[in-house]
Order: C-alpha cells, then structure tokens, then sequence
C-alpha cells in the first residue's frame, strides 16, 4: 500500500467505523489497512473473542488525561465509604441506561436504611447491598466474589426464569440482545467458566494501566454477557469494583453512569461498532469503546469533581482545633455525603439522619451556617441550606 494512502487513513477520523472506510476508500484498499496495522499496530489484550483470538486496541487512542487520576485519586472524608449524593446518581443512571424509572426520593429512602416496599424498591436495595459490598476493601475480585456480588446487587430480585441455577456461578442457556434484530449473542453459556476465569487472572495480574483495564472489564463483562439479565448493571459495577481495589478512593464519590446515561446512544454504538468492525476485520478491536469512554466519562470527570473536597480543609482545621462536635461531625459527613449541593430543610435532614433530635438538627445549621460550611436561603417565613 502507498505510504500517503496508508497515512491518511490512519489519520482518518473515521478510521475505527470499518465499514464508513470501505465507502470512503475501497473494500480493498480496507483490507490491506487492516493487514498492515494488525501487523505493526495492534497491541494484545491476553482475553480471548469468541473465537480464541486475542481482542486489540491501537494505543494511540488511550491517551487519558492527568485530571483523571487526580479527580479519582483525591483525598476523601474519612470513615465514609461513599458519597450518598454521588452513588444515588449513580444507581438511577445506571437503571436509567436500563429504562428503569425510579424517583431519587425512593433511592434516598433504601440509602438511608428503609426497607423496600415495592419491586423497584427492592432493586435499588440490591445496588445499594453491591454499592457496600465493592467499597469494602477486604472484599477482593474473584469468580466467587463476582458471584456474591451478582446475587446480592441484582440475581436476588430477578423473575424466576431469569435466575441463576442453584450452584451456578453463570447463566445455563442461551442469550440475545434483540432491538429490530439480533443485536448481540452472549458466549455460549457452556463456554464461560473458562472464560470468565480468563477474565479475573487478567484483572489480578495484568499490568495494563488500571483505567484502562477498568474499561476492558466493563466492555469485556457486556460481551460475554455471562448473566440472564443485569449484565449492564453489573459491567458498571465491576469497573468501580476495580478502581476502587486500585486505591482510587474517590470512584465512590464519582456517579460514572451519570455520563454514560447523558451519551447513551454513543455507549451502545460504541459496543456495536466493535463487533460490526469484527465482521470486516476478523479481530476484535475495542478501540471504539476506549474512545467513546475517554472522551464521554473520564474527560468528564475532572469537570465534575464531588463537592466534598472543596470543604475538607476548613472542616478538618475546625474539627482538629476541637470546634466540632462529635455529633456536628457526624451530621456534617452525612450532609457532604447524601445531598452534596442539593438543598434540605431542617426537617429532611431529621428525616434522613434518623439520629438526632430536632433541635440539636436545628442548633447544627445556625452553626455550621455560621462558620460558613453551609449556605441558607429563605424561602418565604423557611430556611433550606446546602454546602456554599
């Protein structure tokens, strides 16, 4: 191939939608593309596609930003293992991307202990049992660990026919994703303890960048598709697991799936762009899922850091100088936690704290108000106050 043909189309912005290349150059001019940067280009991921060959990706499109680690690496309230705020964004997106409608009202409600009422309740429940499970560091990724973490989250309030088999780790029978078509089939059900088994001496030994990995897992869960139902759920959920077993600490604090909810049409093209470009390749190439999730979660990231960190430093000043109390420091982490910058009322903090009277509620905002940690604004003869 002409090296100024060859350069152009590695330079083309269409260069990862195979089949808009075809008709923009030729099938053969594709073809023979293809074979040079399979040769010189292609680095290996040591997963296999469905037909045992290594899938790939161009390093060139995985440049990260700094402010991705910085914003997930940030220093965060200790004793909290996330931000109520955050992971509340986090379940609805995450439903959401799934086209299950709750209210942030009940998804407040289950994270701050009440017990659930309704179906809906009882699924936000099982994320809020998952969201608690992967903060906890002593709870390593392992198959049976991914499994507890399954049952827990979603397999538990999953209609009967969708359900795992007693003793099963994965699903037993076949799986489609049907839109108009066939979208997607999942691997062979016979096939996936052998693969997922693949998957979890990667996470535990490769030494692929961790964000980068993390993105490996969350596409690489979605494609086996190893469960009945809730494998998007739990593809998000992996990916956090893994950060969050890196030491990045403020993945909890980070609602992800709110940037996936707000570009879910490029998500689902991205998945569809791999495979229709293994069609023309033979090669599973996740360079269209690299891409789509640097530029529409992780470049977000830094642009939305959580709140808390703004106010840590005169927070911590104030506790160290004794000017906290023991209960205003439990209030205050849990207004960092569960509203970030929504407002609420005296009365709603009541409400969800569960643990203090009304008026030591009511002396706590005059008080933190006072010393600047919060904001109130009056709304007719009532305050509601959120961090400044």
């Amino acid at each position: 191939m002409d090296a100024t043909i060859f350069t152009t189309m590695l330079t083309d912005r269409s260069m990862t939608d195979l089949k808009k290349m075809q008709h923009k150059y030729s099938p053969e001019q594709v073809a023979e593309f293809i074979s040079i940067v399979k040769t010189f280009f292609y680095k290996k991921i040591p997963l296999s596609d469905f037909n045992q060959n290594p899938l790939v990706y161009l390093e060139s499109h995985t440049q990260i930003s700094l402010n991705t680690p910085k914003t997930l690496l940030a220093k965060r309230p200790e004793g909290e293992p996330y931000s109520y705020q955050a992971m509340a964004d986090e379940i609805q997106s995450s439903l959401m991307i799934e086209n299950i409608q709750t209210s942030r009202e009940s998804i407040r409600h289950i994270l701050n202990g009440y017990a659930p009422q309704t179906k809906t309740d009882s699924q936000l429940f099982g994320m809020k049992k998952g969201l608690d499970f992967i903060s906890d560091p002593t709870n390593r990724i392992s198959e049976v660990s991914i499994h507890q973490l399954y049952q827990m989250a979603i397999g538990d309030y999953l209609e009967d026919e969708d359900k795992l088999l007693p003793g099963s780790y994965y699903r037993h029978d076949a799986v489609y994703l049907v839109g108009d078509k066939i979208e997607h089939q999942g691997l062979s059900a016979e096939q996936l303890p052998k693969y997922m088994t693949e998957l979890v001496k990667f996470i535990n030994s490769d030494p692929m960048n961790d964000l980068l990995k993390a993105i490996v897992i969350h596409f690489y869960l979605a494609y086996l598709h190893p469960y009945f139902d809730g494998n998007g759920r739990m593809a998000r959920l992996m990916q956090l697991w893994y950060l969050v077993s890196c030491g990045y600490a403020a993945t909890m604090f980070t609602p992800f799936s709110n940037h996936i909810e707000a570009s879910k049409n490029k998500y689902y093209r991205a998945f569809s762009l791999v495979e229709a470009n293994a069609k023309i390749s033979g090669l599973l190439d996740i360079t269209p899922f690299f891409d789509y999730f640097i530029e529409n979660v992780y470049a977000h990231l830094s642009s939305n850091e959580p709140v808390q960190g703004r106010y840590l430093e005169t927070y911590e000043k104030l506790l160290s100088e004794g000017r906290i109390t023991e209960k205003e420091n439990d209030l205050f982490r849990f207004v960092l936690t569960a509203y970030g910058q929504d407002e609420f009322s005296t009365k709603q903090l009541e409400k969800d704290f569960r643990k203090a009277a009304y008026a030591t509620i009511r002396s706590f905002v005059l008080k933190f108000s006072a010393l600047g940690l919060l904001k109130s604004q009056k709304y007719g003869n009532r305050n509601r106050y959120r961090l400044p």
